[in-house]
């Protein structure tokens, strides 16, 4: 073997390790049955797709249960009964509880919201770890309405994510195909917000090599990389889109530690963070990597900002 050949074996196993090992929580593959998700017309308002979705949402609970599958019914329950506290009912524009499951999910008003966010979630992330996406989406929606009324949140999952210890996990193949969907949706957003709306593409971990994917028109002004092992793409000014691109990792993020290489398809390249790559980088605090929405924290508040078009950039990295 030569030494250059060995040198690109070495680098693509270490990419492998560094994803791969720092997370115990595998995926799981739950066959629970399920009902077909709901097709909606062209125009269908928001409120009779959040009434319908949130049915199919307790016939797959149902469906679960009798089926003996009761983690996935924990799980379904947990979702149709929204955030605690809550003074409205979950609002799905979509549901599927088929497999590993998607759904796509509303906090605020969208038709009044001249502000809106699209939150594109990384690895793992599954009908059975919902809450902890749901949870961000919170947290954020929360800090956004305390400084401006009209915002709304959108928690997109509408990918099969790759589980954090496969070799999907390390290509772009899975966000190829989650990029397909996720540009229809942005550019189906404006049917539900008024003229104008600003959208902001918030891209968590493997969503960032998804986001880095996505084509996206002139609606979508920002587009936001946090926690990511890097795109696949070697500069900001590579992605297809006209978005501002901001990046972020927090000092307690162990992805910092991802060798940023690309060998034979294998790894995601320039570290976003790195001035090579061109983004603009915004302050994430000592986040770690599940830690960048959670309340009163520097990255939740810099990607408010970014949000509400009040953000600075950071003088580092």
């Amino acid at each position: 073997m030569t030494r250059a050949r060995l040198h690109r074996t070495l680098l693509a196993g270490l990419v492998a390790a560094a994803v791969a090992f720092p997370l115990s929580a595998a995926a799981s593959s739950p066959n629970a049955p399920a009902p077909q998700p709901v097709s909606f017309a062209a125009h269908t308002a928001p409120q009779v797709r959040y009434a319908e979705n949130l049915a199919g949402l307790g016939e797959a609970e149902r469906m679960a249960r009798e089926a003996g599958r009761t983690g996935r019914a924990a799980k379904l329950r947990e979702m149709a009964q929204g955030t605690p506290g809550a003074s409205q009912a979950p609002r799905f524009l979509s549901f599927d509880g088929r497999g590993k499951g998607r759904a796509v999910e509303v906090f605020g008003d969208l038709e009044s919201a001249d502000r809106v966010t699209v939150l594109v979630p990384g690895s793992d992330t599954t009908l059975d770890t919902y809450q902890r996406f749901r949870a961000g989406a919170v947290a954020l929606q929360q800090r956004l309405q305390a400084e401006h009324a009209r915002s709304a949140v959108v928690a997109w999952l509408g990918y099969d994510t790759p589980g954090t210890v496969s070799a999907t996990v390390l290509t772009t193949g899975r966000a190829e195909e989650a990029a397909s969907a996720l540009a229809p949706f942005l550019d189906g957003l404006g049917e539900f917000t008024p003229p104008g709306a600003r959208i902001s593409l918030l891209c968590h971990s493997y969503g960032s090599v998804v986001c880095a994917r996505t084509a996206t028109g002139p609606e979508v002004t920002d587009m936001v990389l946090f926690g990511s092992p890097g795109t696949g793409s070697g500069a900001a000014g590579e992605l297809p889109t006209g978005a501002r691109i901001w990046a972020g990792r927090g000092s307690g993020d162990w992805i910092g530690g991802v060798p940023h290489v690309r060998v034979a398809g294998v790894g995601f390249g320039t570290d976003p963070v790195d001035p090579a790559f061109g983004a603009r980088v915004f302050a994430a605090g000592s986040a770690g990597h599940s830690d960048y929405l959670k309340p009163g924290t520097t990255s939740l508040d810099s990607l408010a900002r970014i949000v509400l078009g009040t953000a600075a950039e950071a003088s580092h990295a």
